[in-house]
């Protein structure tokens, strides 16, 4: 069997290796009785079984099994090849990555409900900022000196996010088909935007020359939170992830070209 190392990531994930087990156990199972079993969200179970699409097939009824590679994965799992657990200890650089996508965070999105007052907060608070610092909010953009009034700019900025979960939504449908997860990703797109909502009370509180500095790393910050807000919300993996993410900023790029608000 090939070096199980290579799947550290996927096999210390108590829930990716419960399907391992289930699936090994039943058979076959179909999405709404493996959700059930998981009790996790729609697009959490969307999540691990793309990370395991190398172990998984599904059948003309749309039911999920083990391929020759899930079976002998599963055998090594009950044989006693591997812990029942893999306390394995993780890595700084591991660690770190966790943080930089907020994963602890995100990962508690299965009840969207308990962090959605959160993420409306978040979203509440660039809209106030943004208002306050007299900037023009373009997604993942802000422009100096607008000429909006105070409600127009925190509306401004509350609609484009909005917008964002609207169209992510559908190019993830189109792309990938995957539908469901909509209060999660609302609530994961929501934390995402905390990077972005933080700069406009940077830049009150530090010269323009400054601030204007600080903007790219949250940016890039954000579009990796927003990565894995795709990951969580809609299940993807994060090659796919950032696929849309990508998309998403060239056409905000694409937006601000034809306003006339890039040379």
């Amino acid at each position: 069997m090939e070096d199980l190392s290579r799947y550290y990531t996927l096999l210390r994930d108590p829930a990716r290796r419960k399907i391992i087990e289930v699936l090994g156990e039943q058979g076959k199972i179909g999405f709404k009785e493996l959700r059930e079993n998981l009790r996790l969200g729609v697009g959490t179970v969307y999540y691990h079984l793309d990370m395991l699409s190398d172990f998984l097939v599904q059948d003309k009824q749309r039911k999920y099994r083990l391929n020759d590679r899930g079976r002998l994965l599963y055998k090594s799992l009950k044989g006693g090849s591997l812990p029942p657990t893999l306390d394995i200890g993780e890595a700084f650089s591991h660690r770190l990555g966790r943080w930089l996508f907020l994963s602890p965070i995100f990962m508690r999105t299965t009840q969207p409900v308990r962090l959605l007052p959160v993420s409306i907060f978040i979203l509440v608070f660039g809209a106030v900022g943004s208002a306050l610092a007299n900037l023009d909010p373009m997604l993942f953009f802000y422009f100096p000196f607008t000429a909006y009034e105070f409600e127009t700019v925190a509306i401004l900025f509350l609609f484009n996010w909005i917008g964002l979960f609207l169209f992510s939504d559908l190019l993830v449908y189109l792309l990938y088909r995957r539908v469901g997860g909509d209060l999660q990703l609302l609530t994961c797109l929501g934390i995402a935007s905390f990077p972005l909502a933080i700069f406009p009370y940077i830049y009150m509180l530090v010269p323009y020359d400054v601030a204007r500095y600080i903007q790219l790393p949250l940016q890039i910050w954000s579009l990796l939170l927003l990565s894995s807000a795709f990951c969580f919300g809609k299940g993807l993996r994060l090659d796919k992830s950032i696929v849309v993410s990508l998309t998403i900023i060239y056409l905000n790029v694409i937006i601000l070209i034809i306003l006339g608000r890039f040379p």
